[in-house]
């Protein structure tokens, strides 16, 4: 008897290789956090030496940007492991990506700046363009799987 895959298998598979990823992103962001730190804005990061002034976005350092997403991605990482949770975690690990694309994109604008380095235009020119696969993965978990049923349909005063 050949074995099917159903759409409830294949989200759940996708789920929880999305979640092996956070997780293991998750624990780079507190082994080697320095591998972050371009990626976090300048415009979000406080400024503790008294250098210059910080914006209204700047209430946290640029290493505890780098921990909190850590923790994000790997609140995120159990989220998407349990069913109940997984459509909003889902919806919220693509947002997530969604807002860090600027963070890429201003890693990239630096990178291409006089201060970059040819090594920081390649990686980043690599990881922008990553984030839009990230996003479609991120955001499949939130639709029903094909093969499960969606939720009946019901009109107000009539039942199902």
């Amino acid at each position: 008897m050949p074995f099917r895959w159903s759409g409830r298998a294949t989200q759940t598979l996708a789920a929880a290789a999305l979640s092996a990823l956070l997780l293991a992103s998750a624990g780079k962001h507190f082994r080697e956090p320095e591998f972050f730190d371009q990626v976090v804005p300048d415009f979000l990061c406080r400024d503790d030496s008294g250098a210059g002034p910080n914006g209204p976005l700047a209430v946290l350092s640029r290493q505890e940007w780098v921990a909190v997403c850590g923790l994000l991605e790997a609140g995120a990482a159990v989220g998407l492991l349990i069913p109940a949770t997984r459509p909003a975690t889902a919806g919220c690990v693509t947002a997530l990506f969604t807002l860090f694309l600027a963070g890429h994109v201003d890693a990239l604008r630096r990178a291409y700046g006089p201060d970059g380095t040819p090594r920081q235009r390649r990686v980043h020119a690599l990881r922008l363009p990553l984030q839009a696969p990230l996003m479609a993965w991120a955001w499949s978990p939130t639709k029903p799987g094909a093969g499960q049923p969606a939720l009946p349909k019901t009109v107000p005063g009539r039942r199902p």
